[in-house]
């Protein structure tokens, strides 16, 4: 392949634009995290462990539901691209559908998930407040699936802009209101855990009902209609949405559920390993929120060049986006390698927590550009609408690799948490290797081209 070096450079350029306020969204969803863990570190280490105990459960909804509705930014940019943007408001309203009856069935979920923490040996004096954190939240799964279907929508018409407002505006009003419910003031009662699940709560009610007014009400989205009587639900759009989403779905959990594997075991270990362990599994999610930002650019800008049927551009569009990955993760590696007793004073005061968080910053600090590399090439995969290859691969990358190994070290050679997390690594490599390799060959050889779901652009009519 010769590279056009002005052609990298005009997708760089036009994939940064794009990804920087994904990037800011995606902090200020994450961001959400971060301030109830800190919230809850400077309450007391039992509380700070319960509640990213609580939120490790939470993420399993979130991962089902924004994988299930990726569907939407890869359809609406083929659409977009392939000059068939008409056909956009219809295909949101079946998002709709799904989005509504996903977030009933997880919100169920969330509810009687309390199984897990026996199953996996959470200590006992944890459960009731992890659980008071999740019957809390979970009447937030129906507006966090509508709110990723308003995202989808706004980003897949490369539009991202929105979904950084609301996200911003939702970290904003979580700090108060989290320190306001945990710590009893203006008049409430301490509530601790349950109280950052309620504060949660509200603050994805809040994020959702302003996103939709605002789709509602903004001129960029009067041409699709969206004000007008809602499509019926048609399942012959419904189901190559759910064709695509529910691999993604999978694919996510795949991971995910590696990660909440591992921190449900670490409880195993007590409340301080378990504090230590979220604290630098929550400094790692926030640098993941850079290339998960930059990969949601790349499936858009890849789903453009595919509903154009630009071979050379579906290229470039994924093997910039990566590069520009490598690039923000060498960046976070340094800053973890470097400075992990730091990071772990921001979040606690407890020597025993910084001391186990530290050791962990430092492997965390290994698997970024591996990380790093196994979401973008997702990100491309899914921008060609490829889903259901790498959802086996993730499969088999995370569990038959990382979670055998993980488990091994830790229980079995005795290294605890720190085993765990190698098996993070192993896991995380084997998916880089492999997706990255998925997204080669398919863009060389095109074969995306002759896939029937791909939107081709509309013929010329005079």
């Amino acid at each position: 392949m010769t590279i056009d070096r002005a052609r990298a450079r005009r997708e760089i350029g036009a994939t940064v634009r794009l990804a920087l306020p994904m990037i800011v969204a995606q902090l200020s969803a994450i961001g959400t995290n971060v301030v109830d863990a800190v919230l809850a570190g400077h309450q007391a280490a039992h509380t700070q462990a319960s509640v990213v105990t609580g939120a490790s459960i939470w993420v399993l909804a979130i991962v089902t539901g924004i994988g299930t509705m990726m569907a939407v930014p890869p359809t609406v940019a083929q659409l977009d691209g392939a000059g068939r943007r008409g056909e956009v408001g219809p295909v949101f309203h079946q998002a709709l559908y799904i989005a509504w009856v996903l977030g009933v069935l997880l919100g169920i979920g969330v509810w009687h998930a309390s199984p897990l923490m026996v199953l996996f040996g959470v200590v006992e004096s944890m459960r009731p407040d992890v659980e008071a954190f999740l019957h809390a939240i979970c009447f937030a799964a129906p507006a966090l699936t509508t709110y990723f279907a308003l995202r989808g929508l706004s980003e897949g018409l490369s539009m991202p802009r929105p979904s950084m407002y609301f996200s911003f505006g939702g970290l904003v009003l979580l700090a108060p209101l989290g320190y306001v419910l945990m710590y009893g003031k203006l008049g409430f009662p301490v509530m601790g855990a349950r109280g950052s699940g309620i504060a949660t709560a509200v603050v994805l009610w809040a994020e959702m009902l302003g996103f939709a007014i605002y789709v509602l009400k903004h001129r960029n989205y009067r041409d699709l209609n969206l004000r007008g009587r809602m499509a019926k639900p048609n399942l012959r759009q419904i189901g190559p949405l759910l064709h695509i989403g529910l691999p993604m779905a999978v694919t996510l959990l795949m991971e995910a559920g590696l990660f909440v594997a591992v921190a449900l075991l670490i409880g195993r270990l007590g409340e301080t390993v378990t504090a230590g362990h979220h604290v630098a599994l929550n400094v790692a999610s926030v640098a993941f929120m850079i290339p998960l930002g930059l990969s949601m650019a790349i499936t858009v800008r890849v789903g453009n060049a595919a509903g154009r049927r630009d071979v050379a551009g579906v290229r470039y569009a994924g093997l910039s986006g990566i590069a520009l990955v490598l690039v923000t993760q060498f960046v976070s590696s340094g800053v973890m390698l470097a400075f992990p007793a730091s990071i772990a004073r921001l979040y606690t005061s407890d020597a025993g927590v910084i001391a186990m968080a530290s050791q962990l910053l430092v492997l965390a600090g290994f698997f970024q550009f591996s990380d790093g590399i196994q979401v973008a090439s997702n990100g491309a995969l899914r921008g060609l609408k490829d889903t259901r290859v790498p959802m086996g691969i993730t499969l088999f990358a995370y569990w038959v690799v990382g979670m055998p190994v993980g488990w091994w070290l830790a229980f079995h050679r005795d290294m605890g948490a720190r085993g765990m997390w190698m098996g993070l690594i192993a896991g995380l490599s084997m998916a880089a290797i492999l997706l990255f390799a998925r997204f080669w060959r398919s863009s060389s050889r095109g074969d995306w081209r002759n896939d029937p779901d791909t939107a081709a652009p509309m013929p010329f009519h005079t």
